[in-house]
C-alpha cells in the first residue's frame, strides 16, 4: 500500500511540474515589450510633383507593448518614428514622420508545420494616426492624418524571455496632397505611404520571472 502511495505521489508531482512549466511558458508570451531599429522608404506619390525622398532612409525606430489573449491572437500598441530626406536630384528637405497604432496580432506558427521550434511568425495590422513634420523653414507644412498599417514579423527565440525578430511593414496614409500646390508651397509636405524594414528584440514582461 505504501509503495503504491509513493508511486501515485511521484506521478502527481511529475504531472504538476509539467503543467506548471507549460503554464510558465505560456505566461511569458502574455506581455511583451518590443524595440526595433531599421530603415524606411516613403512612396514618391506622397510628395508634390518634382519632390521625392531617398530610396533608403535611416532611422526607423519602433517601440511597442503587446498582450496576447490566447496563443494565436492578441493586441499591440506601438509608436514609430521615421526620418527621411530629399533625394539628391530634388530641393532639400528633411521630414520627421511619427505614428501611433493600435494593432491586432495573429500568430499562425502552429499552423505552419515546417517552421523550426524556435521560430515564430506574427502578422499584425491596425489603424493609427500619423504626424508628419518637415524640419527647418518648411515646418509650417506639418500634417496629421490617419493611417492603416500591416506587417509581418519573424521571431527567433533566444530563450523563454527574449527573442530577436525582423519586421516588414507597410503604412498606408489615408489622406491626399490637394492642399499643397504649387510645388514650392508643398515642398516638404508628405501625405503618402511608407515601407519599413526593422530588426529588434522582444522581451517578456510576464511569467517565468526567475528562469535561468
Amino acid at each position: 500500500m505504501r509503495y503504491n502511495f509513493k508511486q501515485y505521489l511521484f506521478f502527481f508531482i511529475i504531472v504538476f511540474i509539467t503543467f506548471n512549466s507549460e503554464a510558465q511558458l505560456r505566461d511569458t508570451a502574455k506581455w511583451k515589450a518590443l524595440f526595433a531599429v531599421g530603415v524606411n522608404y516613403p512612396t514618391t506619390d506622397g510628395f508634390v510633383t518634382g519632390s521625392y525622398a531617398q530610396s533608403v532612409n535611416f532611422p526607423t525606430i519602433n517601440l511597442g507593448i503587446q498582450h496576447m489573449f490566447k496563443t494565436q491572437y492578441g493586441v499591440k500598441l506601438d509608436f514609430g518614428f521615421n526620418r527621411f530626406k530629399n533625394h539628391k536630384d530634388t530641393p532639400e528637405f528633411k521630414i520627421n514622420y511619427s505614428r501611433i497604432n493600435a494593432q491586432f496580432v495573429f500568430d499562425p506558427s502552429n499552423y505552419i508545420g515546417f517552421l523550426p521550434t524556435r521560430f515564430r511568425t506574427v502578422l499584425h495590422a491596425g489603424p493609427g494616426i500619423t504626424f508628419a513634420k518637415p524640419l527647418g523653414t518648411l515646418r509650417d507644412n506639418k500634417q496629421t492624418f490617419l493611417n492603416l498599417l500591416a506587417g509581418l514579423e519573424v521571431h527567433y527565440a533566444i530563450n523563454e524571455k527574449v527573442s530577436v525578430f525582423t519586421d516588414v511593414a507597410y503604412i498606408y496614409g489615408v489622406t491626399s496632397l490637394d492642399d499643397y500646390n504649387p510645388a514650392l508651397t508643398g515642398l516638404g509636405a508628405f501625405n503618402g505611404s511608407v515601407f519599413n524594414l526593422t530588426f529588434g528584440l522582444a522581451v517578456s514582461l510576464s511569467g517565468c520571472q526567475f528562469c535561468d
